[in-house]
């Protein structure tokens, strides 16, 4: 099967060689990391089998977020976390788009324009969510960051999971929606988003960069209902170890071109882009956070600042319709997209289904150049 890590072996040199002098850090290592992982440049270990002789050798794997290859483990963790966390209620999935107007400060400034986006949306959220006209309460939000389309084109968005209700500010009561047709109105989130991000942008002196004519058209806040919010979250927990780029997803790479195909948000339907080599790793390589950067974040009853006031939350959820602890999915045994293997049997073995394949040897991780 094609992998990205074939064509970053491939025509990552070529790409360093043209643009390196230019590139940031965090993207020079992600193209390091994804060439050399499950390779002997990651290092890794012998496994033998107990029963028979049978050895194989395992390579390790890259860890960095962005390559497709790693952290299926840390996915199903993150969602099974989640799942057990999350409030047992209804949901509504609320979108945050950045105005394409925006997009070049976003790529010059990545850290600050990222933050302020997620930041400016959910303070959006719960500012209107305390409006006793809409809820006068306290809600709970999950954030996540993308910058992608499905075409991998920059598209800079925060997706926000957002509790039907929330809290009230005596912390005895859950408040459900006055409109049970939507949490807020959306032409109003939309003008508040709009008016904190400008106001946000002003105090980091940033604002001079931007040309006046966005802060008079109207911006998007897409806000639908999300049912008890499962789908939503198995949605968010595939891109928050990784980009919107699965090796399932290409089809070919041949004379310097690489083909991948994506399914169109609005039409459904699936299409293929073909791109030069170099341009496809730019437009991956535009997807790589800054070192650091946290993707995921929690405002409002999920924030760690609301203190047991989630917990207030649950147990009155739980009183009013007599459920118990939400089940969670089952935590996955060690896989080898873990850096840290252990010296307890890891698998059965493949030839003689009888034993298991115990760790016998390791081999330290090549040593380049940072």
């Amino acid at each position: 099967m094609l992998e990205l890590a074939g064509i970053v072996r491939d025509a990552g040199p070529a790409y360093l060689r043209q643009f390196g002098s230019r590139m940031l850090p965090s993207h020079r290592r992600a193209l390091r990391d994804i060439g050399a992982c499950r390779t002997a440049a990651m290092g890794g270990h012998v496994e033998q089998s107990d029963h028979c002789s049978r050895r194989e050798c395992v390579y390790h794997s890259c860890r960095n977020r962005h390559c497709p290859k790693c952290h299926g483990n840390e996915t199903r963790q993150w969602l099974s976390r989640q799942l057990e966390r999350l409030p047992r209620c209804r949901y509504y999935f609320v979108t945050f788009t950045l105005p394409s107007e925006l997009r070049a400060l976003a790529r010059a400034h990545q850290k600050t324009v990222y933050s302020l986006l997620m930041r400016c949306a959910a303070d959006a959220l719960l500012k209107l969510a305390a409006d006793p006209q809409h809820l006068g309460a306290k809600p709970g939000l999950l954030g996540v960051l993308h910058t992608w389309s499905r075409a991998l084109l920059y598209h800079p968005h925060a997706h926000f999971l957002v509790t039907a209700g929330g809290l009230s500010s005596d912390g005895e009561r859950w408040l459900e929606p006055k409109n049970p047709r939507f949490l807020v109105p959306g032409y109003a989130l939309a003008v508040v988003f709009r008016a904190k991000l400008r106001d946000a942008l002003a105090s980091e002196n940033l604002i001079e960069l931007v040309d006046a004519r966005v802060w008079k058209k109207k911006w998007v806040v897409q806000c639908q209902r999300a049912g008890g919010g499962k789908e939503v979250l198995a949605y968010l927990a595939r891109y928050i170890h990784r980009v919107a780029l699965t090796n399932e997803s290409i089809e070919r790479f041949k004379d310097d071109r690489v083909t991948f195909r994506y399914i169109d948000s609005k039409t459904k339907q699936t299409h293929s882009c073909n791109l030069l080599a170099q341009d496809f790793l730019s437009r991956f390589l535009q997807h790589v956070l800054p070192r650091g950067f946290k993707k995921t974040r929690y405002y409002g009853l999920l924030s760690s600042a609301a203190g047991s006031k989630l917990d207030t939350a649950q147990r009155i959820l739980r009183s009013r319709v007599g459920l118990t602890r939400r089940e969670h999915c089952p935590a996955s045994s060690p896989q080898h997209d873990q850096a840290g293997e252990t010296d307890l049997p890891t698998k059965s073995c493949p030839e003689c289904r009888l034993g298991q394949l115990r760790i016998v040897a390791r081999f330290a991780r090549l040593r380049g150049p940072p």
